[in-house]
């Protein structure tokens, strides 16, 4: 049964959360289309369908299709009996968004690890480093284990009773 929704209340979700990811350091038109996708009872949406949601170009699209499947939160799949694609989240979402940061994490530490061997460790600037490193290092060591505890959460969620009815 198709649920009715307010398309100007969507829309203001679309642009709150979008300017959420962009302060997040996510670039704005690849925020809006992960959005919106977010947003869409399947997951998905041709580049024409994301340019009309949006009021922008398919130019605007297209760079932020690619930018996001290059980051690896959306796929593209050809679209049955067309030529056209369909933009796809990836699933699990946030599960990939919070990994990638896992692999991000590798690299600050072995760039902060640089950084205090050419500044010195006993220098102030070494010093702050170093405690960026250990910061790091803490995060790096307990991503994984909040990883495993969500992964089980959803699947106690799923296999709820309650859940089921």
């Amino acid at each position: 049964m198709p649920v009715s929704r307010d398309d100007e209340a969507v829309e203001r979700f679309v642009e709150s959360f979008a300017s959420t990811l962009v302060d997040s350091g996510l670039p704005h038109m690849p925020a809006l289309v992960f959005v919106t996708l977010l947003a869409t009872d399947d997951g998905g949406l041709t580049a024409d369908e994301l340019a009309t949601r949006l009021r922008v170009s398919r130019a605007g699209v297209s760079g932020a299709v690619n930018y996001l499947s290059h980051i690896e939160l959306i796929a593209r799949e050809r679209q049955p009996g067309t030529r056209r694609h369909r933009y796809v989240l990836r699933d699990p979402t946030w599960y990939e968004l919070v990994a990638r940061r896992e692999r991000l994490l590798d690299r600050w530490i072995a760039t902060t690890r640089d950084g205090i061997d050419a500044l010195g460790p006993p220098t102030p600037a070494g010093q702050r480093l170093t405690e960026s490193l250990e910061f790091f290092e803490f995060l790096r060591t307990e991503m994984p284990a909040m990883l495993a505890r969500w992964r089980k959460h959803k699947a106690r969620r799923r296999t709820s009773p309650a859940k089921r009815a």
